[in-house]
């Protein structure tokens, strides 16, 4: 990879041998290995087991997780919150998972779209949930710095299973919790 970054910083017209570039390739190749490890990860490593018995038949919601991706058509940030919620069936599962759950896709080439339906569908088949709601809200480099250049743009994306796609209570329940409600 430090090869690539080195024939792209050339590519732009730069010098490598410039004292401020000499180690860019290499720099730019451990943190574009860091802001894509979720390719190295999977669902069962970070869960690593922590789904605990439960009689909790009410909503766990896990608020402004914060996230931190790249856009697969442009290879800039977004980043933002994502809000889950599931109503577990008797296994709850641990805190931190979330936000794992959340990161091992995030830090994968994305698109805001499938990343909110990647996270719902994982924290239904992990869980065995009666549901999940999720909700992510992002800026994204591609739309700021490039493009149409609007700093103020916020996408929202929601996905939805089981009862709170099916039953507008948990819904409405889940979106009051985040003050979304309109």
């Amino acid at each position: 990879m430090e090869q690539h970054w080195a024939r792209i910083i050339e590519a732009i017209g730069e010098d490598l041998n410039r004292p401020g570039l000499v180690d860019t390739p290499t720099r730019a190749a451990k943190a574009f290995e860091f802001l894509t490890r979720g390719y190295q990860q999977s669902v069962d490593e970070v869960v690593n087991d922590a789904l605990f018995p439960s009689d909790s038949s009410e909503m766990v919601l896990v608020q402004d997780v914060e996230l931190y991706s790249l856009c697969e058509h442009h290879l800039l940030p977004f980043i933002g919150k994502c809000h889950v919620a599931y109503i577990p069936t008797g296994n709850v599962l641990g805190l931190s998972k979330v936000a794992r759950i959340v990161d091992v896709f995030a830090r994968r080439l994305q698109i805001q779209e499938s990343l909110t339906t990647q996270i719902a569908e994982t924290i239904m088949q992990v869980t065995g949930a009666e549901g999940v709601g999720v909700i992510i809200e992002a800026q994204h480099m591609c739309m700021m710095m490039r493009g149409v250049e609007k700093q103020n743009s916020v996408m929202k994306t929601s996905a939805m299973l089981g009862c709170f796609r099916e039953s507008q209570t948990t819904r409405e329940e889940f979106l009051s919790l985040l003050q979304l409600r309109r």
